[in-house]
């Protein structure tokens, strides 16, 4: 850990340092016993009042149409506990070691990454937001060394814990808005890992659909593909059933990328997430208000 700024031991953030040393505490538990607690933790989330079941329940309903409702609420319930099990990972997310991340997890496709590396110009590593999104970065990282992007959140506690495992576990960790970190490392050819595929409203955002829906979307990866020539891939992370531990999986490049059309390059990157979506559907990142629009004529899908 850096050196943290007195201020963040005020009583302001005595609850996260609370939580934190609950969630520090998971990482010395036997993996199935973290499951076991990380169930409880999503099953007491999804029972109390709060806005992320009723975005959860409004993002199933619009991208499973052909569920049933006791097929949705079988999915709600598994998602919320993947949530759980998710918090309590990121203790080994910050604190585990490589050998243990090493000795409970696999990755499928290293072949693909290796040879896109090949070509000397970088390698972009899209994922996506599941709950595994922290320890599937962690368990690559730990065998092939990527550069992280991320976003510092607003409780700069939980930031300065953060920026601190990004920075001791990652080649380098280099804040989403940083275009030039990213054009730098491609340049070196290293690999540039991160997530696209939350709503995104800022310049450049272009309506993408995303299960049959357009959502706001970040084209920029076409972009920056077609800036420094790097190869493209997806790669996904699994948690796998009982308690085996992860599956981190690398796809081919896609082929032809970049096309002269963002939109159409975007897509293709969405149909990745949609074929792991229902493949692991209760992994996902559900409680985030994906589907946003560009103007005001847009269905206002989440109420408030």
């Amino acid at each position: 850990m850096p050196r943290l700024p007195a201020r963040l031991f005020g009583p302001r953030y005595w609850p996260t340092w609370l939580g934190l040393g609950l969630v520090r505490l998971a990482a010395s538990l036997p993996y199935p016993a973290m499951l076991v607690a990380g169930r409880w933790l999503g099953h007491v989330a999804r029972c109390l009042p709060l806005p992320y079941r009723r975005v959860a329940e409004r993002n199933i309903a619009l991208c499973l149409p052909d569920w049933t409702d006791r097929q949705r609420a079988d999915l709600l319930k598994r998602h919320f506990a993947s949530l759980g099990i998710g918090v309590l990972e990121s203790a080994l997310t910050w604190w585990g070691s490589d050998e243990t991340l090493i000795e409970h997890s696999q990755i499928v496709g290293m072949e693909h990454l290796q040879a896109a590396t090949q070509a000397g110009k970088g390698v972009i590593l899209l994922t996506a937001h599941f709950t595994t999104l922290q320890i599937g970065a962690r368990i690559l990282n730990a065998r092939y060394p990527i550069n992280a992007l991320y976003r510092p959140t607003k409780n700069e506690l939980i930031a300065a814990v953060s920026g601190a495992s990004f920075a001791r576990s990652a080649r380098r960790a280099i804040r989403r808005d940083d275009v030039r970190a990213m054009i730098s490392a491609l340049k070196r050819n290293e690999v540039v890992w991160y997530a696209a595929d939350q709503s995104y409203r800022n310049k450049g955002a272009e309506m993408v659909p995303f299960f049959g829906h357009p959502a706001a979307t970040n084209v920029f990866t076409a972009r920056l593909a077609a800036m420094t020539g790097a190869a493209v891939l997806y790669y996904e992370t699994q948690r796998l059933p009982g308690s085996r531990g992860w599956r981190g999986t690398i796809h081919p490049p896609y082929t032809d990328f970049p096309s002269a059309d963002p939109i159409a390059d975007t897509c293709r990157y969405h149909a990745s997430i949609e074929s792991q979506v229902r493949r692991m559907p209760e992994q996902y990142w559900w409680i985030h208000k994906r589907f946003k629009g560009l103007s005001e004529d847009y269905p206002n899908y989440y109420g408030g």
